[in-house]
């Protein structure tokens, strides 16, 4: 029986093999010459300024005038009092604008609420206080009432702990005892539980939570200079949040 002679190797021109070397070496020194600049920058500690156009300081002083007085409006407007049904006590509240010409009061409002970023969601207690901070943040952010169901999703899906300053997924069980075992939450149900409950140690168990980062929309927010109730994108949605969670988780 005659042995097959193996197939004769492909065979690749010099001129090819030179060029693939000094593309290499090419694409070493980049890498070289870029890890080199980064050292630089950051040893020097400076970041390099982006160049702004006079029209962006226009748009960011007309942002901030805009807020002056809506929160002057809201602060002359007797209060009509907050129409939140009683039975809801829960809020998912949702960052989606910039800080581009943003007042500080209300930069403080988003700070205080801990949405440092956009598209970063946090869950509220509805009351007359946590009321008024989100009316005088209303452009920036859009909030409603979230199911159980969406509640439960995004913990399970989103959900991160604040241990020792740093951000830790919620991976056991053994997590939530160690550190809310004295409030009663032995496992990630009771602690998705008080979270939607609004019980006794909700403020414990949000304080435990990360601010929640999720994605933006497929189609992303178009019209986030107008409120929900006139088909825009930010405001009080109600009920209609849930769809914008299945959106974004």
């Amino acid at each position: 029986m005659e042995t097959e002679s193996p197939a004769p190797l492909p065979q690749v021109s010099e001129t090819v093999l030179r060029r693939r070397k000094t593309l290499r070496q090419v694409k070493e020194a980049r890498t070289k010459a870029r890890n080199a600049q980064r050292k630089v920058r950051q040893s020097s500690g400076t970041k390099t300024e982006k160049f702004k156009y006079p029209e962006a300081f226009v748009r960011e002083y007309r942002h901030g005038q805009k807020d002056k007085i809506r929160l002057h409006r809201n602060a002359k407007r007797k209060s009509k009092q907050y129409d939140v049904p009683a039975e809801n006590k829960l809020g998912f509240v949702i960052r989606i604008r910039s800080a581009s010409g943003m007042d500080q009061t209300v930069r403080k409002v988003l700070q205080h609420l801990r949405l440092h970023k956009i598209n970063s969601g946090i869950f509220i207690q509805l009351n007359k206080h946590t009321l008024e901070m989100l009316r005088v943040a209303g452009p920036y952010i859009t909030w409603g009432y979230p199911s159980q169901k969406s509640t439960r999703d995004l913990i399970m899906k989103r959900g991160h702990a604040f241990i020792d300053g740093r951000r830790t997924a919620l991976s056991d069980n053994a997590m939530i005892e160690s550190h809310l075992g004295e409030q009663g939450m032995v496992c990630l149900e009771d602690f998705i539980h008080e979270i939607f409950t609004v019980g006794r140690h909700f403020k414990r168990a949000c304080e435990f939570l990360w601010p929640l980062k999720l994605t933006a929309p497929k189609d992303g927010f178009r019209r986030i200079t107008k409120p929900f109730r006139e088909k825009g994108d930010t405001g009080n949605r109600g009920n209609d949040i849930n769809a914008l969670i299945v959106q974004m988780n």
